[in-house]
């Protein structure tokens, strides 16, 4: 599989994607979740509408490998 060279900013919005998800599952529904439940979506939909994605051949194997690697990039900088 042929790597893609994924923009910086596509990578991060990812990893907060990725970061706001885990802070909300860990979260009680009581412990007021709203915001953390609007940015989740605010990301969501910044990530399906990034101009990276308009390019041709871009596929869901592209988006899979975003995802792994903004959790790899999360690892590295948490260690």
């Amino acid at each position: 599989m042929a790597r893609t060279g994924f923009p910086d900013d596509l990578v991060q919005m990812q990893s907060d994607w990725i970061r706001t998800y885990e802070e909300l599952a860990g979260l009680s529904p009581a412990a007021g979740t709203t915001a953390l439940r609007r940015r989740l979506i605010l990301l969501s939909c910044r990530l399906a509408g990034h101009p990276f994605w308009s390019e041709p051949g871009r596929s869901s194997t592209a988006r899979a490998e975003l995802r792994h690697r903004a959790r790899t990039s999360s690892r590295m900088e948490a260690a």
